[in-house]
């Protein structure tokens, strides 16, 4: 996954070391210039390096994009409609989330090729017995046990996806949450970009060992678009205040995707976790009281045990 964001080389994850050396690299090019604190110069630098980040990714084959209804994937979506039409969006959820139903309507309004699967309590509880499976030491977690199924899920259904065979390569929203202030530890930092830096470090450990480890098992491919070189560096001159913002987190990303044609209420919409927005994590809950336990953590265990 990811071999143009210098995450893997060679099929492999790049080691820590040299990822944490490249972060620091990208922050030396950055550190000559002055932070862009003008909102509307810095959608202007943002948006040709968005579009190329996406642009110079697209395959010439048919390809998956990893759709929540999200402003990530909505523009992500959005932007590859102008330079193909071979993909299809892929939602998964429980019955009632929230990612099922904005997905959805999106999909529908910008006329997007869109596959979506509501899974039964049963078959997410299978996908968690693969992720158990699949992931060992602090890589396997509560959250990666929800955001890890929900990515297999969306695999597992392009791969059994007759109508549109053979997609094995998708379009994610890795990065965004770092270079544009997306957690609520952005929002408590002193120094927001600061806390992106570091982000961008410890993403290495919290998200791509998790992320290699199901792409590798499926013979599947992540591009990441938001771990561009030129788009890390653009969104990184941005002002950390004009990352938080008018009471909305990655404001500027918004403000870009409202730019780029995006309607407010698309753009605007509020950050829900892959966990969350599918319905993953009330799951994890519900099927531990069932086995008679009262934690996840626990649940956790026990998966492991099987």
């Amino acid at each position: 996954m990811a071999e143009k964001s210098n995450v893997v080389k060679e099929g492999k994850l790049v080691p820590y070391d040299e990822w944490s050396s490249y972060i620091d690299s990208l922050r030396k090019e950055v550190s000559i210039f002055a932070a862009v604190k003008d909102e509307k110069k810095a959608v202007e630098l943002l948006r040709p390096c968005f579009t190329e980040a996406v642009k110079s990714r697209v395959p010439k084959k048919k390809f998956g994009i990893f759709f929540s209804g999200g402003v990530d994937s909505t523009l992500i979506a959005y932007t590859c409609k102008k330079f193909t039409s071979d993909f299809v969006c892929y939602t998964v959820g429980i019955e009632g989330s929230k990612d099922i139903e904005w997905s959805t309507r999106i999909a529908k309004e910008l006329r997007l090729k869109h596959v979506k699967k509501v899974l039964t309590l049963k078959e997410v509880e299978v996908l968690f017995g693969k992720i158990a499976k699949l992931l060992d030491g602090e890589v396997y977690n509560v959250v990666n046990l929800g955001v890890g199924s929900v990515v297999l899920a969306a695999i597992e259904l392009a791969e059994n996806d007759t109508e549109n065979d053979k997609i094995s390569t998708f379009f994610g929203g890795l990065g965004s949450e770092e270079i544009f202030a997306g957690y609520k530890r952005h929002e408590d930092s002193k120094d927001i970009n600061e806390e992106c830096w570091q982000g961008l470090k410890t993403t290495w450990a919290r998200d791509f060992q998790r992320d290699c480890a199901i792409a590798a098992s499926r013979k599947a491919e992540f591009l990441t678009p938001f771990l561009d070189k030129g788009l890390v560096i653009a969104a990184m001159r941005v002002s950390g205040d004009l990352k938080i913002n008018k009471g909305h987190k990655k404001y500027i990303l918004r403000c870009l995707a409202k730019d780029m044609g995006l309607k407010d209420e698309y753009a605007f919409r509020p950050k829900i976790a892959a966990q969350y927005g599918s319905s993953f994590d009330k799951a994890i809950m519900k099927l531990a009281k069932s086995k008679g336990l009262s934690h996840k953590k626990e649940y956790l265990d026990f998966l492991k045990s099987q």
